[in-house]
């Protein structure tokens, strides 16, 4: 692994040694990869070259671009200078560094379905603003930039475990500020208090104890009311993360080329409908060796550009004989093969609905009731995200 624009030298790239985890997944970490003084790049991209045990070089993966923040802004944040500031739904990751000392630093992560203090491996965790009259789990679209004082949630990006609502509070010399509502910058420190407590009370908040994650009471300032005294492991530092997912199988392929450049798809866009509907593909590395297929049905493909494609949405007909009776969605994958069927599958899906109508049924059928929905000529498309798949962290 290496920094785009490197020389390719032991110095400036790193090789990874991947362990296997207890979900089967293997993991690998580049811990002396960084940016030199001399480097005045404000963004630059991570490059992954993976080879197989064997040999086989399996293809060389990009991140996306990374901007380079070389200390944390001293200055009070506001809303005119958003480039530092976080907003709503933005993936964040956190570290606990005691005393400055970088072989101390400990990541929030989960393992286990628990939520730990790593050394080693970091998570990144979507941040929501919550709202205290909603229930847990239920996020309300909130648009904006997070300020301190406000009630966030932490949600794992990988497991989707969540950590109770918190208050966000910004950390000065050691003590949480009460009073500050100003908006969150990169990499500031910062606690999480958990709202209650009794009155007067300093407060509890979200610390760490070596890899336990635990509940820190804290002690109200005696000379300041608007402040509350942490320990260091209650302080922690937010930095925004990003990661790239790359998902493809080789099994049904009879090739040894890379499987990179990966094509991407970000948005599909449908046109027309009824007998005749076309859905344009739009997303990144798109090129006219693909086929778009639903499921396992192979759509009639048109190269437009590499950011698009464009396919004849396949006739619902072509999914099951007795297509004429069915009542419910019919919900299928939307994926990409090359030419030498090398498999790439998307977190798109298309689904065929069907409209509320009375038509005959199949011979021999009894007849429907007057309220029964069948597909009509005309038929509803829509598409829906899944899960992702494979994932390198950026």
């Amino acid at each position: 692994m290496g920094l785009d624009g490197a020389s390719g030298s032991a110095a400036e790239t790193q090789k990874l040694n991947f362990e296997e985890q207890p979900d089967s997944r293997e993991f690998g970490c580049a811990k002396t990869l960084y940016i030199s003084d001399a480097d005045k790049r404000k963004h630059f991209r991570l490059v992954l070259r993976l080879v197989l045990r064997g040999g086989r070089e399996l293809g060389t993966f990009h991140s996306r671009l990374i901007k380079v923040i070389s200390k944390p802004s001293q200055k009070k944040q506001s809303l005119k200078n958003t480039d530092l500031c976080i907003s709503s739904g933005s993936k964040v990751s956190l570290f606990n560094r005691l005393r400055s000392q970088t072989v101390s630093t400990r990541y929030l992560s989960v393992e286990d379905g628990d939520f730990v203090a790593s050394a080693r491996q970091w998570a990144a965790f979507t941040l929501h603003l919550a709202d205290e009259h909603c229930s847990q789990g239920d996020f309300p679209p909130r648009e904006g930039y997070v300020h301190y004082g406000s009630l966030v949630q932490l949600i794992c990006t990988i497991t989707g475990i969540t950590l109770p609502p918190m208050i966000i509070r910004k950390v000065a010399k050691q003590c949480a500020l009460l009073d500050v509502d100003e908006p969150i910058s990169q990499l500031h420190k910062c606690a999480f208090q958990f709202p209650g407590g009794p009155p007067g009370g300093g407060g509890t908040y979200l610390c760490l104890a070596t890899e336990k994650v635990v509940q820190f009471q804290a002690s109200p300032c005696p000379k300041e009311a608007n402040k509350a005294l942490l320990n260091d492991s209650s302080c922690w530092t937010i930095i925004g993360t990003e990661s790239v997912e790359f998902s493809f199988s080789t099994s049904l392929a009879c090739t040894r080329e890379p499987v990179t450049p990966v094509p991407l798809i970000s948005t599909l866009e449908l046109s027309g409908g009824g007998d005749v509907a076309t859905l344009e593909l739009h997303g990144e590395n798109l090129h006219a060796g693909l086929k778009v297929w639903f499921g396992e049905v192979e759509a009639e493909t048109m190269y437009r550009s590499p950011r698009s494609l464009v396919c004849v949405v396949p006739d619902v007909a072509a999914f099951g004989s007795d297509w004429r009776w069915l009542r419910t969605p019919i919900t299928v994958p939307v994926s990409l093969v090359r030419a030498d069927g090398l498999f790439y599958p998307s977190a798109f899906s298309f689904t065929y609905t069907p409209e509320y109508s009375v038509r005959s049924g199949p011979p021999g059928a009894s007849a429907p009731a007057a309220d029964a929905d069948a597909l009509l000529e005309s038929i509803h498309h829509e598409f829906t995200r899944t899960n992702f798949h494979l994932f390198i962290q950026t």
